[in-house]
């Protein structure tokens, strides 16, 4: 097993449940007598990262639900809904007769949580983070929790190899940008990505620096913080088809059309759950935004 590495969200609600979490190790979920992970085959997954790492286990035909956010691969998105991530239902959750639920960290609200957590069907709580390693420990509790570990440390392998390539790659391409993830423009304001969420991670692995790190989680910033953080790049999520329809909306922002990244109309946009899933794609989405990056440079 190769060594750890030590190091999609349209609403206020959705920019806060990115913010990393304490640290909770994953459990060991707890099967119904003569039942065992092996033969669970009634499974619910919630978070895009999560099924998107049953899939590249092999595992995809244990499912039977998934939540909101898993929209990869495409088949995945035919699996029946069982709702949002943060937004779950017990009633929505068991409706499809689960015997085990993969419940990515940070999934709520916690009543629902409980609820589901005393409904007796067995749950593997699947840890949540922003950095390379993050990504290895999902593999390996996701392995654990189907009962299939050889499988989690040959993927765990896989992608640790691509996750130090995209590295390299990007601090070959390393632009030094400031780069200003913005959420949301909602009602004037922008609502920029902190420290401690998926966005400063992969803003920092493709080689640039966050241009707003002085506050965690996600905040909507002042004219004269947008100012203050002079980003020469803005990040947004993708919501349609036209990117441009995105730059010119951004850029209509008085304070933010002053700084380098409005004065020369550079914006980046990318999927929400491809940019900030930290699953089995973020090595390319590393390498995606770096070249991005280095393009605009040159």
């Amino acid at each position: 097993m190769r060594p750890q590495l030590f190091s999609n969200p349209c609403s206020l609600l959705a920019a806060c449940a990115l913010t990393v979490a304490a640290f909770v190790a994953p459990s060991k979920p707890l099967f119904a007598e003569g039942t065992t992970a092996e033969a669970a085959h009634r499974i619910v997954a919630v978070g895009g990262a999560v099924t998107e790492i049953v899939f590249a286990l092999g595992e995809e035909e244990r499912l039977v639900a998934r939540d909101t956010t898993s929209n990869f691969p495409e088949a995945a998105a035919q699996l029946p809904d069982i709702g949002y991530i943060r937004a779950l239902s017990p009633e929505g959750v068991m409706s499809v007769d689960p015997d085990l639920i993969l419940m990515l960290e940070g999934s709520g609200p916690q009543e629902a949580v409980d609820v589901l957590k005393k409904s007796g069907v067995a749950i593997a709580d699947i840890p949540e983070g922003f950095t390379e390693e993050d990504i290895l420990k999902k593999v390996e509790a996701v392995g654990e929790a189907l009962g299939v570990p050889e499988k989690a440390d040959e993927l765990v392998q896989e992608l640790g190899d691509d996750l130090e390539d995209a590295r390299a790659h990007a601090q070959s391409n390393s632009t030094e940008f400031r780069v200003l993830f913005v959420l949301t423009t909602r009602g004037g304001r922008i609502l920029a990505s902190g420290t401690d969420t998926a966005a400063h991670g992969i803003i920092e692995l493709a080689g640039a620096e966050n241009a707003v790190a002085d506050f965690s989680g996600y905040k909507q910033l002042s004219d004269e913080a947008i100012l203050s953080a002079a980003p020469d790049v803005v990040l947004m999520m993708q919501r349609g088809p036209n990117h441009e329809v995105a730059a010119e909306e951004v850029f209509t922002h008085p304070a933010l059309a002053q700084t380098p990244a409005g004065q020369n109309k550079r914006v980046i946009v990318m999927g929400g759950q491809y940019l900030l899933g930290f699953g089995p794609r973020t090595a390319d989405a590393i390498r995606d935004l770096s070249q991005q990056l280095s393009d605009i440079r040159s």
